[in-house]
């Protein structure tokens, strides 16, 4: 094996020009004669091996010289590797906690309402004010997944205390503010599992992400009106018509004939079958089954219960102005009589519309009608309009306007079981104004008035004046 050959130190190393000099000094005549030509050529060749060599040891010194500072880059460049690593491995950390929490979903809300009446609205014949407030807290969690099959779980909770105006004249609306929830006892602020359901989504025709038509199951603790009965600017009371004939069909919530338990809750299912490939058009068929009676309160079995199906579309005008369009029929098992106490079946139909007619304006109508059973009221109509602040510079303020007519029925007026003297249709009109603060506070005033109370003729007219306040988020 050869040696490398070892750099010599700078001040030892001649260079190849004054080798050749020396030795022409040295030699004098002697080496510039002819004979010495050959001399001469070796002395140049082997200067120029001498150069070559001092070249290759000066390459050779500089590759030892720069070999710390490449283990030096070498150490920074595993260390910034290393941080990169650790870097990588905490996005994926933090990807899997996105991926855990991903479909979470929560929302909260606290509503107040003070209500007057005016004396000729009360059974007292003074006036009476009333304030309460109501909460609800509501989460949506994954609920895993079969396939392309997709579940979810909801839960919604919820309390509050004060019962609104109670000592009013007797009406077929139910009551002036529907936002009133309280349990047995008025210091009670306990809260209450309102709703607890599961539902699976199963896409038929594809990848859920780009399924046109799917299946829907729910099963559980469930608010029937979640589902069935829907209307755009007529069902919220919190933020819309707090008269409870403006927020559901009267038929089945003033009436009764949905047969949920105090507080508007029934364990039940649902199955329904939705298409969207006409898009943004579609249309769905659902059919629920739910407690009623005693089995609305877990405190019975669910046979004898309310049943209800529902065919939906949904449509846009020329202008891509939306409408809904709901059709639904419902029978009540252990529906109870305008008595109090006779247990029976009921049956009827109803009609939710909500059409957009302007950028800024949506009209909405409701009919009910009962085929079956003893019932107060047997025919309802409501209808109504809402107003975007557009209209006058306050785009997120609405303003809402609805007439409701409610028919007593005949045997009910032939009986008289409560002594009021029905002789006619319940007549009422609500009218309120959303005035949005800010993005969490909401103010509204509202202003009702019920004419011919219960539907008797002589009955004075009621004047009922509020301000509800929400805050969401």
């Amino acid at each position: 094996m050869a040696r490398p050959i070892r750099p010599a130190p700078a001040a030892s190393r001649p260079a190849a020009p004054l080798f050749l000099a020396i030795a022409l000094l040295v030699g004098g005549p002697a080496l510039a004669s002819p004979d010495n030509e050959a001399l001469l050529t070796e002395l140049r060749r082997l200067g120029e091996r001498v150069e070559q060599l001092e070249a290759a040891n000066r390459r050779l010194e500089s590759a030892l010289l720069a070999a710390p500072a490449a283990a030096e880059k070498e150490k920074i460049l595993t260390a910034r590797l290393h941080d990169v690593e650790l870097e990588v491995v905490s996005m994926r950390r933090q990807t899997r906690m996105i991926e855990t929490v991903e479909g979470v979903s929560a929302g909260a809300a606290l509503t107040m309402v003070a209500q007057r009446a005016n004396g000729d609205a009360t059974t007292s014949g003074e006036a009476e004010s009333e304030l309460n407030y109501r909460a609800d807290i509501s989460v949506t969690l994954p609920g895993g997944s079969l396939g392309d099959a997709e579940g979810r779980i909801f839960a919604h909770f919820r309390v509050g205390q004060g019962n609104g105006l109670e000592d009013l004249q007797p009406t077929l609306t139910g009551t002036p503010n529907s936002t009133a929830f309280q349990l047995t006892h008025g210091d009670d602020s306990t809260a209450l599992l309102a709703q607890a359901w599961y539902q699976l989504d199963v896409p038929l025709d594809g990848d859920r992400e780009e399924a046109a038509s799917h299946v829907e199951i729910n099963f559980g603790k469930i608010d029937p009106f979640v589902f069935f009965d829907q209307n755009a600017i007529a069902d919220d009371e919190s933020t819309r018509f707090l008269n409870n004939a403006f927020v559901h069909n009267p038929l089945l919530d003033s009436g009764g004939d949905v047969g949920v338990d105090e507080y508007g809750f029934t364990p039940g299912a649902r199955v329904a079958y939705h298409n969207g490939r006409g898009s943004p058009d579609w249309w769905r068929v659902s059919l629920g089954l739910f407690g009623s009676g005693p089995g609305a309160s877990f405190s019975d079995s669910l046979t004898k219960p309310f049943v209800i199906g529902q065919v939906e579309m949904g449509r846009q005008l020329s202008a891509g102005l939306g409408g809904n369009y709901r059709l639904y029929a419902w029978r009540n098992a252990r529906a109870t009589a305008y008595d109090g106490m006779t247990e029976e079946r009921h049956a009827g139909w109803g009609l939710s519309v909500d059409q957009q007619v302007a950028e800024a304006t949506t009209v909405f109508a409701r009919y009910g009608q009962s085929t079956r059973g003893k019932v107060r009221f047997d025919r309802a109509l409501t209808v109504g309009a809402e107003l975007g602040g557009a209209h006058w510079g306050r785009a997120r303020d609405r303003l809402g306007l609805a007439l409701g007519w409610l028919d007593t029925s005949d045997g009910y007026r032939e009986d008289d079981p409560d002594g009021h003297g029905p002789d006619g249709a319940e007549r009422l009109a609500e009218v309120y104004y959303a005035w949005q603060v800010n993005e969490h506070l909401e103010l509204s005033p509202d202003l009702q008035w019920i004419s011919r109370p219960g539907g008797a003729k002589h009955a004075r007219d009621m004047t009922i004046v509020g301000l509800r306040a929400k805050v969401g988020y």
